[in-house]
């Protein structure tokens, strides 16, 4: 069991991944930015999807670098964190193009 969390473009095509294990509390840090703590089934992701705006990927890419700016770094000491930051930064470069993003958290 665990959390994969995955973005797709408007084709279906993947472009973004980001995996936890199910005891992992840094599922929880994704699923917070997203506002999307209703896919959290606690050992995985609920096997749902969400459609995000450039608007809404910004604030969580916000969210989560402000949160994080002082307690960790993002220059890639923690793996969870540069993933998660790459996740949601990959999701806004599909948003900013087709105007929205799928989110599938499994």
């Amino acid at each position: 069991m665990g959390h994969d969390i995955l973005g797709y473009d408007q084709s279906g095509k993947q472009i973004a991944y980001a995996r936890f294990s199910m005891s992992n509390y840094n599922a929880d840090v994704l699923y917070n930015v997203l506002d999307s703590e209703e896919h959290n089934a606690g050992v995985s992701g609920a096997f749902a999807r969400s459609n995000f705006s450039v608007q809404q990927i910004e604030l969580a890419l916000r969210k989560f670098i402000q949160s994080h700016e002082n307690k960790y770094s993002l220059k890639g000491n923690d793996p969870d964190n540069v993933q998660i930051k790459k996740f949601l930064e990959n999701c806004l470069e599909i948003a900013e193009k087709e105007g929205k993003v799928e989110v599938c958290f499994m």
